[in-house]
């Protein structure tokens, strides 16, 4: 079984970027988010299953999930966001296995944007939180989305809390300053998640 990386994080921690410095580095990348949106794709089982559950005006004319209708229900009734996610979360985890089985890379970083709230359903070797401050959150998702205080605090407070996260760990990155102080961080993990996937790879 290859070396797994739990990797959470609040929006707008900068995530996706230290993701990606761990696929520089030669790491496979498994993403929960893009599995979520691959899931429920036209066509697809899952999106039946949403649709036969909320009803047909989830749908765009194009026959794909109208993410912003369904967000807006989700977000406002915490019943109907349970009902979504006992429909996608089994499909995303079936998923996301058959991804992390064919791994290429010396260890798997797999991406869960909601690890601290489902963390039962999942068994990593490490869980690495990139950490940033509530209110470097605001602040970015004010400059890149636009959104209005009232929406940034719905968003927020529907995920897990930064002190949720953190009592999680195992590693973090500080993502609090620039962007040009993250490429070391991932190096030392880095190094360490090597270390540790040998040695997981050929036991004593």
């Amino acid at each position: 079984m290859i070396y797994q990386v739990g990797l959470t994080g609040g929006i707008a921690s900068g995530k996706s970027t230290v993701a990606q410095l761990f696929v520089e580095r030669g790491a496979t990348l498994v993403d929960a988010d893009l599995i979520a949106h691959q899931v429920v794709a036209a066509g697809t089982p899952g999106l039946s299953a949403v649709i036969a559950e909320f009803g047909k005006e989830m749908l765009t004319t194009d026959g794909e999930l109208n993410r912003t209708a369904m967000r807006e229900r989700v977000f406002s009734d915490p019943t109907a966001r349970r009902r979504l996610e006992s429909i996608v979360h089994p499909l995303v985890r079936a998923e996301m296995a058959r991804q992390i089985a064919k791994a290429s890379g010396p260890y798997c970083v797999v991406d869960v944007p909601l690890l601290t709230e489902s963390a039962e359903h999942y068994h990593f070797d490490r869980v690495l939180v990139v950490d940033v401050a509530r209110e470097t959150q605001i602040d970015r998702l004010k400059a890149r989305d636009g959104l209005s205080d009232v929406q940034i605090a719905g968003i927020l407070d529907a995920q897990a809390s930064r002190e949720q996260r953190l009592a999680l760990a195992d590693d973090t990155v500080d993502n609090n300053g620039a962007l040009a102080a993250l490429p070391v961080q991932v190096e030392r993990l880095h190094q360490r998640y090597l270390m540790e996937a040998t040695a997981k790879r050929n036991p004593a």
